[in-house]
């Protein structure tokens, strides 16, 4: 498996799901509320920013806008977030 498709497949099957989880438990507790408090939604907002910055870095990857040296540095970092993400379910 190429770089690539190792940080095609690590974006598609952890991250994104990760981030769309954590934007629908935003939005539901928003709506719970029904009043956001401006720290809220600029949470919420960078949220669904890394959302789309990490699909934008799945479709570079998909088109081949980004050689393999790029994907190899965004898989470490993207293997680093997931280390994070899991530390943090762990607590």
């Amino acid at each position: 498996m190429t770089k690539a498709e190792e940080l095609i497949k690590i974006l598609r099957e952890e991250i994104l799901p990760e981030i769309e989880a954590v934007i629908d438990e935003m939005f539901e507790e928003i709506a719970e509320n029904k009043s956001a408090s401006d720290e809220d939604k600029a949470e919420f907002k960078e949220a669904q920013e890394m959302k789309k910055e990490f699909e934008e870095m799945a479709f570079e990857a998909e088109t081949g806008e980004m050689d393999e040296e790029e994907c190899e540095e965004n898989l470490a970092e993207c293997r680093e977030i997931l280390k994070d993400i899991r530390a943090l379910e762990e607590e």
